[in-house]
């Protein structure tokens, strides 16, 4: 059947669902069809019958306003995307949503619609698919072995983010990521001349990339010349550039940015049917067409085949095989939580009063060989951050078998490629920065909690104790601006057992990612015992019971706020003020218990609440109302020790105890 024909089908569907909808981005489906007609049809390996089938080649879509290309060959190769869910393009509750979703609609792997994220969601794939490779591969038996692909478009290349992923993917040498460019030179403010002018080859060759250039992407034949060259590549990531129309075959659109992001109209689109021979009404797709696109039978085949091989491989290598399912399936190891016990009641029989950074290293040193699947690393602060701990295995071409990553300065990609690792399958990944760069990956980290991806962001020098740093080093308003992020859980400890609490219900979390929030300071230990423990385990608990019921004061802090806290509660229940402290651990996992606990725990008998955190004050307001007090800070800090600022700043235990007696005098 005729090639052309068979990527009219995209071309189509993309139109007829964009213009039922009234909304949506024609021209990137209509210039990329041909493209992913011959991607599709003739290299992708994958089994319509199960998304999840582990050996499939990953695709990523990363220009995600260009979904109706994707749910076009998902419809037509079999994958559980009906008819009607394209007629249902962009409709609440349907399966063809505006952007891809990852969860939503079978064969999408990742959620795209920020430019380049998805550049390093593939990344993070490709590594994910080398170094599993590694560690479960054997010279007879490959039972890891494929490729990742990704599509982009000048706007994904434009973004930061994929700068710094891709410097990493020509490091890294990751020979099977192969990046298909749509090189329109359309953007949705026009022509791309007077924004977008870089040389491109030389860029990626630059990166360590082989480049493919100057392709055209609407010539079957040099389609699949070019994309069989990068597969045999296999020590550098390859770029195909592809030079393409935007809207193609619109009489009167093709090449205009007025197809990027609006219908085509009614009348453009029967001229364009009968520009592009297309005879067939909206919706309707030949019996021939759908035979010639039809994966399933040939899915099938290739998983079966893959099947036996791993059975294969179950005989000969049985606890690999057992190991390798294990991971996949995500199932932590069965002795985790005697892991984390013991480790507990060693934290609680010692005096140990370190920085939450320092604690979580100390957790990490013994986690490490239990969980191979914990992947970790730093933007360039692997140090402060205390993300490496003595197994610690870095990344590079000549050491695949890695379970460190050294991210540079690459803040947003590292996010970003956490999250490909995360969407892989088999890896637990973590990565470290300062909290107040956290506004350099915030995006990324949005999205690991739309796709409830299990990625845990190591933030430390999380306050003004950052110190002499200044205020351009010292979060404000990164804590609260973090908890806002719905299914985000934001965990602040305020010693060394809540941070191994932390870690342990940050692993244990199978829907949310989980954002560690450290301090570079040392800290007192708090905890004294199991059922604290538990109490912390439940987001927040009542750390200091009050001498005579009711409490008259209830004080809430978090992190390095709890000590100066128990310190002030102490001097108020000498000076017969009945005084209870209760950590806040995580605010979010304190929510989703039932209110008889959380009644409990800010028992509404108090007469006055208070809230003590280093950050910004709006969001203390739900627990301790409008007559409540706030003790934080709500402005940049200043460069000074880190003590001399929780003076300036009023974070001591003399502070609270003279702001709350002035409030009950009144």
């Amino acid at each position: 059947m005729d090639r052309r024909e068979l990527a009219n089908a995209i071309r189509f569907l993309s139109i007829d669902a964009i213009q039922k909808a009234k909304s949506g981005h024609p021209g990137a489906p209509m210039g990329m069809a041909d493209i992913a007609e011959v991607l599709w049809r003739d290299f992708v390996c994958h089994n319509p019958l199960n998304p999840k089938w582990p050996n499939r080649d990953r695709v990523i879509l990363s220009n995600g306003h260009a979904s109706m290309l994707l749910y076009s060959v998902l419809h037509l190769t079999g994958y559980n995307v009906t008819i009607e869910d394209i007629k249902n393009f962009r409709q609440l509750g349907s399966k063809t949503p505006g952007h891809p979703e990852h969860g939503t609609t079978d064969g999408v792997e990742t959620t795209t619609g920020p430019l380049g994220q998805g550049v390093a969601n593939a990344v993070g794939m490709a590594l994910a698919e080398k170094i599993l490779g590694k560690q479960f591969n054997k010279d007879d038996l490959k039972i890891i072995d494929h490729y990742t692909y990704v599509l982009a478009g000048d706007g994904c290349l434009m973004e930061g983010i994929s700068h710094e992923a891709c410097s990493l993917a020509g490091t890294w040498g990751l020979g099977k990521l192969i990046l298909l460019y749509d090189d329109n030179d359309i953007t949705i403010d026009g022509k791309v001349d007077l924004w977008f002018t870089e040389d491109i080859k030389k860029r990626f060759e630059a990166y360590g990339w082989h480049v493919i250039y100057n392709v055209d992407g609407h010539n079957p034949d040099a389609i699949f010349k070019a994309i069989k060259e990068a597969r045999e590549e296999v020590s550098r990531p390859s770029i195909i550039c592809f030079k393409t129309t935007i809207g193609f075959g619109s009489p009167n659109l093709a090449g205009s940015e007025k197809t990027h992001g609006a219908p085509l109209g009614e009348d453009e689109v029967l001229k364009t049917r009968e520009n592009l021979g297309w005879k067939y009404p909206p919706f309707e797709i030949p019996d021939p067409i759908y035979k010639a696109w039809d994966a399933r039978e040939k899915g099938k085949e290739l998983e079966d085949k893959w099947n036996r091989l791993f059975e294969k491989y179950r005989e000969k290598y049985p606890e690999d095989a057992e190991e390798f399912l294990r991971r996949i399936k995500g199932e932590l190891p069965k002795d985790l939580d005697n892991l984390f016990k013991n480790m507990i009641e060693e934290f609680l029989a010692q005096d140990i009063d370190v920085a939450t950074r320092k604690a979580s290293g100390m957790v990490l040193e013994k986690i490490g060989k239990r969980l191979p699947e914990l992947i970790g690393g730093s933007a360039d602060l692997s140090g402060s951050n205390n993300t490496k701990w003595s197994g610690s295995r870095p990344y590079s071409k000549n050491n695949v078998d890695a379970n460190y990553l050294h991210f540079g300065v690459r803040e947003f990609a590292m996010a970003g490629i956490m999250n490909g690792l995360a969407l892989y399958g088999g890896f637990i990944p973590y990565g470290g920065t300062f909290l107040v760069f956290s506004d350099y990956m915030r995006n990324a980290m949005r999205l690991s909690a739309l796709m409830k991806k299990k990625v845990i962001y190591v933030l430390t020098h999380d306050s003004i104790g950052v110190g002499e740093d200044g205020p351009t080093h010292q979060p404000i308003e990164h804590i609260s601006s973090l908890r806002l992020i719905p299914n985000l859980k934001v965990y602040r400890p305020c010693d060394v057992v809540e941070t191994a609490v932390c870690w342990e219900t940050a692993l244990k979390d199978e829907n949310s990612p989980s954002a560690l929030i450290l301090s570079r300071q040392g800290l007192k230990k708090q905890l004294n015992s199991m059922d604290q423990v538990q109490g912390a385990k439940r987001g927040g608990y009542i750390l200091v019971k009050e001498p005579k019921y009711p409490p008259q004061v209830i004080i809430i802090a978090t992190g390095s706020e709890v000590d100066i806290s128990v310190q002030a509660a102490k001097i108020l229940n000498e000076q017969g003020i009945s005084t209870r402290v209760v950590s806040m651990v995580c605010m979010e996992i304190f929510e989703e218990q039932d209110e008889a606990y959380k009644d409990q725990v800010l028992d509404n008998n108090a007469s006055l609440f208070v809230a003590v955190e280093a950050g910004s004050t709006p969001i203390w307001y739900k627990y301790v109302g409008k007559d409540g007090i706030v003790i934080g800070i709500d402005e940049f800090g200043k460069s000074a020790p880190g003590k001399v600022l929780f003076g300036h700043f009023g974070f001591t235990s003399e502070n609270i105890v003279e702001k709350i007696k002035e409030k009950l005098n009144k």
